[in-house]
């Protein structure tokens, strides 16, 4: 296996501002997929906590340490992608960057995705925002009043921006990172069903219909469909449509895109946040870039050539660099360690 060179310990002097892809390997799938490749165990012990809903649901946390042990210290939330978790390349990955920097960071699990299936008829959406929002309150009274930030991952991410533009004054977070989010999702669902993208379309499709087929042998008719129906399903706009969609209020899949999709609520967007983005992103396409003159002055974006959908992998073949991992906590830190 490679020898992986953590985020601490990459070259004081080199600015983490800039991402320059692996040599010779700028390909964005290449990109995409590397991180899966030698990212795959989690390199510390995490700590899991069952968090119980006000609705009677739950939400499974993975702390980098014993959270009460650790509350004078500054926090990283972690909101993950689309069926992802702890073990997500990309979310461990920064978890154990924040703990080498003497913070304390947690991923909250989505509804369902910790691999144990919710109990409500519900599941999660892009912009399903209510559960994040009650956790980041929930973090401060029962921790108390520290530095606190939060980075969203593709449809983490999403989620993120619709939560901070709608969010009162007093969200009880310092600073967010937005990563290579869908923040058009019905540009982005025409997007997935071209060229290549549909081999990804089909291996996420593939990860929700196994979610949706666990919860429905746990809680039979907890999903608007049957099991049958499910195994039928060929696209992600046909999950929305079928599940997501109706089990949440919204007339359909688009009817679901249109009201979910973070871009247009951008500029009411208050906290300072950075959104990272990479023009090859196989997920996507232009429709996601925002345009410069609608930003409020406290939302950095920053458009890279090359990184494909959360890989953003430098170095080389033997010693790849996990820019993610230097940058957001570098941005961050003015935030979090003031």
């Amino acid at each position: 296996m490679a020898d992986i060179t953590p985020a601490h310990l990459l070259d004081d002097q080199e600015d983490s501002r800039s991402f320059r892809p692996m040599r010779g390997g700028r390909n964005p799938h290449f990109q995409t997929m590397l991180p899966r490749l030698i990212r795959r165990r989690v390199q510390f012990d995490p700590w899991w906590q069952r968090l119980e809903l006000p609705d009677g649901d739950f939400v499974d946390l993975a702390w980098s340490e014993e959270p009460h042990q650790a509350r004078h210290k500054p926090r990283l939330v972690v909101f993950h992608g689309l069926e992802g978790s702890l073990h997500s390349p990309y979310a461990h990955g920064l978890v154990e960057a924040a703990k080498a920097r003497g913070w304390l960071g947690v991923v909250m699990h989505f509804r369902g995705c910790s691999g144990v299936p919710n109990r409500l008829n519900r599941i999660y959406h892009s912009g399903e925002t209510e559960d994040g929002t009650w956790f980041l309150h929930w973090l401060r009274e029962e921790f108390g009043t520290v530095p606190t930030a939060a980075v969203g991952y593709s449809l983490g991410g999403n989620m993120l921006g619709c939560l901070l533009a709608k969010a009162e004054d007093n969200l009880p977070i310092d600073a967010a990172v937005i990563v290579s989010a869908p923040l058009v999702l019905e540009a982005c669902s025409y997007h997935m069903d071209k060229g290549f993208s549909r081999v990804y379309q089909r291996y996420l499709l593939n990860l929700l219909k196994a979610n949706a087929a666990r919860k429905l042998r746990a809680y039979p008719g907890s999903l608007p469909l049957t099991p049958a129906a499910l195994r039928k399903v060929r696209r992600i706009r046909e999950f929305d449509d079928l599940i997501t969609a109706k089990i949440h209020g919204f007339a359909d899949a688009l009817d679901y895109y249109r009201r979910c999709s973070a871009m247009p609520m951008l500029p009411s967007i208050r906290k300072p946040t950075l959104i990272i983005h990479a023009k090859d992103d196989p997920f996507m396409d232009h429709n996601v870039i925002p345009d410069a003159a609608r930003l409020p002055a406290n939302i950095e974006y920053q458009l890279t050539e090359h990184g494909g959908h959360v890989g953003f992998v430098g170095g080389t073949l033997f010693r790849p660099q996990m820019w993610l991992e230097q940058r957001i906590p570098d941005w961050l830190s003015a935030y979090l360690e003031a």
